[in-house]
């Protein structure tokens, strides 16, 4: 049987950049699959802070990982059949990710199930190393990025809109602090590859970061075919 090949948007990006919202849509856009590959390193965070596990121990950490119940099912992420789609933003939760994700045994873990997403008719996948590892074959890559303080500025509005109390100055050093741990690590490290699509969404609407990732794939999918 002729294998048919899927279509994969990989979307790159440091933490706030927007990649997520941006993905989520371009998918809703193409009515394709998508995927939030930081839900399930938050995912493991939140798994292994609630069993006592420490996170810098990398072995019980990853078996956490391989054995990670989640389900992503119509907008809501479920932990053990539990509903974890708000609890897995707190920002607590999103250090935690950023603290297992430069574990070499919990990517290795995570690497197949994050693949197994990539169904017909296609795949937005977003995420740190989506377009280096996890589908290095993508048919579009982008790096979507933002500067630090538009980053920091946008999570503080987001958090005052929850009615949480927090400090700008902190968020932007937490945001830095993220993307120097993400750029250093030894596996897979935050970075824009040589084929990836530069897309600054500093001074951009979310519609015309959207409608730009669009316009590419359009771009792309026509050369490809042509």
């Amino acid at each position: 049987m002729l294998e048919i090949p899927i279509p994969v948007i990989a979307i790159d990006g440091p933490s706030a950049s927007g990649k997520g919202t941006v993905a989520a849509r371009v998918a809703a856009a193409l009515g394709w699959h998508y995927l939030d590959s930081g839900a399930l390193y938050r995912l493991t965070a939140l798994a292994a802070r609630g069993r006592g596990i420490a996170l810098d121990d990398e072995f019980a950490v990853s078996r956490v990982a391989a054995q990670l119940d989640a389900t992503f099912l119509e907008g809501m992420i479920l932990l053990e059949g539990e509903d974890a789609t708000e609890l897995i933003r707190d920002e607590r939760v999103g250090e935690g990710a950023s603290q297992v994700a430069v574990l070499p045994a919990v990517r290795t873990a995570l690497l197949q199930r994050q693949r197994d997403f990539a169904k017909l008719p296609g795949l937005v996948a977003d995420g740190r190393d989506m377009g280096s590892v996890v589908f290095p074959d993508a048919s579009l890559k982008v790096f979507l990025t933002a500067g630090a303080a538009e980053r920091a500025s946008r999570r503080y509005k987001q958090l005052i809109a929850k009615g949480e109390s927090v400090n700008i100055a902190r968020i932007l050093e937490d945001i830095e602090q993220r993307d120097a741990r993400d750029k250093a690590r030894t596996v897979a490290p935050l970075q824009q590859l040589p084929d990836a699509r530069l897309l600054d969404t500093t001074e951009l609407s979310i519609d015309i970061a959207v409608q730009t990732v669009l316009d590419w794939w359009k771009s792309a999918s026509r050369n490809a075919f042509a």
